[in-house]
């Protein structure tokens, strides 16, 4: 068993990823497992409207119309295993689909389905027990789309230990789909929490594609050939060690700085990532170069997890509509901005006379000028170019129709040089997340394979989770009054993301040495004062010594995130590039 190498091939970063992921991995990766990632908040919301219209539908259809079609013979022939939660709010359905499949194709192949994630039956008990919002303390809205815990990787364990070749999930932890495998392949307890944090962390380097391999990376330049970029593969071993890789022969660039920026992304504390089949700390993870595009990841730790799942609900706040058009010449952000604001009055007026009453919230960004994401620090103020953004909200669609007939008309009526209105735009249904917890006893995972369902036993009862303790203090580096300033970029990598209203920003220092100057000046009062015309709440900043870097967690962050943002980055994937160009102070003769 120590021997034992699994290697498993992370297929998919997202519904909506390319399709070239999988039928590269099965040709080139020399997989045992396939995974594949497709659900967001709002993914679930589409895909339940999707089974309201059809009930054999309201699962991720390309992953069997398109990926599968195009690799099922391969995968049965050459007997790679694949997880996938692309079975969405109706995984059973995505089965079937799967077993018309082969059957058309004229394979043998066996389905089984993960069930248990659907928390709408328990919501008017809920409701009645004044369950409230993880970030913001609201209560549970009156009429929910839907409501799905993230399960765990034992289910799919089971699955795959029952012989199940290809394992469907509804709504379950994204690094699950791994975990499950490598829980199968080892044999690992459900109390061998170490491995469990490894067999996680190994999951979510791979949960986004390829950002494991160069994806998103801060030195993008030096990341080769982007088109044929190799999607992430782990060769995984029993202690819960892992390599890193990608296929031989493709683009990409698997190294040390390329999975720091991932092994961060969107995980919070990063000595408390609350996950249902462990808590995990990741603060003395180890990163070796072991060769070309690979690289060695040890030393995540594991304590008990909490007694709760994680549920994600999703609801209808009214509407909304967002606009674009282009102000071409001298002044343009200045004219960009007249032009939004006329418009904005305009409606506003218009809207009170059909007695529909304001806007709920509405939103001006002036893209290419700075203004939007650096703030104060903006640099190209009067640009020559510009892209106004407008996005409104409204409780009743009919008041969006209004707004949408009044953005063409800017095109004769105001600011020279107004072009590239792209058609009328239309509005849609703003979906917004509920985040809430609910007892794990409360549900009863299982999975099914043909007509038989068998139950699968979580734990449960366990205690609540404790805070870690803070960490020794660390001596800091003043900066020196003399030197010179130079970009944040110079000395480190950075990415960030979303969880609902909060952004995560990791930041790396790019030499171990220069980690002590890094925390004498990205301290938390100076990120927020740094981001603070995005950032509403409070700056946390973690230490991650183990890959020397930081981690920053900023609250109320993205104007309420997802679909309830009016911002064109409601996800903060910009972040990250905004906290790169603060100035920091190095000392004379420090290298070029």
């Amino acid at each position: 068993m120590m021997d034992k190498v699994v290697r498993i091939g992370g297929a998919s970063g997202f519904w909506g990823d390319s399709s070239v992921g999988a039928p590269q991995l099965v040709k080139l990766g020399n997989v045992d497992y396939l995974v594949f990632d497709y659900l967001a908040e709002l993914t679930m919301s589409i895909l339940a409207a999707a089974r309201g219209k059809n009930p054999e539908l309201g699962y991720a259809t390309d992953f069997v119309s398109v990926t599968l079609k195009a690799i099922l013979r391969d995968v049965v022939a050459q007997g790679i295993r694949v997880v996938s939660n692309a079975g969405g709010v109706n995984p059973q359905a995505c089965a079937r689909a799967i077993a018309q499949l082969a059957a058309e194709q004229g394979v043998d192949v066996k389905v089984a389905v993960v069930l248990g994630d659907d928390v709408t039956p328990l919501l008017g008990t809920l409701r009645g027990e004044n369950v409230r919002e993880l970030q913001s303390g609201a209560p549970l809205p009156e009429k929910v789309l839907t409501a799905n815990a993230y399960l765990g990787a034992l289910p799919v364990k089971r699955a795959l230990d029952a012989g199940a070749q290809i394992v469907v999930t509804g709504r379950c932890v994204d690094s699950a789909v791994t975990l499950g495998a490598l829980m199968h392949e080892f044999g690992w307890a459900q109390d061998d929490y170490d491995r469990l944090a490894q067999g996680s962390l190994a999951g979510h380097i791979i949960e986004c594609g390829c950002q494991a391999t160069g994806g998103l990376h801060t030195d993008w330049e030096s990341v080769p050939d982007w088109a044929h970029i190799g999607y992430p593969v782990l060769e995984c071993h029993a202690d819960g060690s892992f390599v890193a890789t990608k296929p031989p022969g493709t683009g990409g660039l698997v190294n040390t700085a390329v999975i720091s920026e991932q092994m961060l992304y969107e995980i919070g504390d990063p000595r408390r990532y609350l996950l249902p089949d462990v808590t995990c700390d990741f603060s003395e993870v180890t990163l070796v170069q072991a060769g070309e595009h690979r690289v060695e990841v040890r030393g995540a730790r594991g304590l008990a997890p909490g007694p709760a799942y994680k549920v994600s609900a999703t609801y209808l706040d009214g509407f909304r509509c967002s606009a674009q058009l282009t102000i071409v010449g001298r002044d343009a952000a200045r004219k960009a901005r007249r032009t939004g604001e006329a418009v904005l009055e305009r409606c506003g007026e218009l809207l009170a006379q059909a007695g529909l009453g304001p806007f709920s919230r509405v939103n001006i960004e002036v893209l290419g000028s700075e203004a939007g994401n650096f703030g104060p620090q903006a640099r190209t103020r009067e640009v020559r170019e510009a892209v106004l953004r407008l996005a409104v909200m409204h409780p009743q669609k009919v008041a969006l129709e209004l707004f949408a007939r009044e953005i063409a008309p800017a095109g004769t009526s105001w600011a020279p040089g107004t072009t590239g209105a792209d058609g009328r735009p239309s509005p849609s249904p703003c979906i917004r997340q509920f985040a809430f917890l609910v007892d794990k006893a409360r549900l009863a995972p299982s999975f099914a394979m043909g007509e038989l369902v068998t139950a699968v036993d979580v734990p449960c009862g366990e205690a609540p989770v404790p805070a870690a303790p803070p960490f020794p203090a660390a001596s800091a580096q003043a900066p020196a009054a003399a030197g010179r300033e130079v970009e944040l970029i110079e000395l480190a990598w950075a990415r960030s993301g979303d969880k609902g209203d909060s952004s995560n920003i990791g930041v790396i220092a790019r030499r171990p040495e220069w980690l002590p100057l890094l925390r004498a000046q990205l301290t938390e009062e100076r990120v927020a004062a740094w981001l603070a015309h995005l950032v509403k709440g409070q700056v946390t900043r973690y230490d991650v010594p183990g890959i020397h870097a930081f981690n920053f967690l900023c609250t109320q962050a993205l104007d309420g995130g997802g679909m309830g943002s009016l911002r064109n980055d409601p996800l903060g994937k910009g972040m990250a590039q905004i906290l790169l160009t603060m100035p920091v102070r190095v000392p004379a003769g420090w290298p070029d």
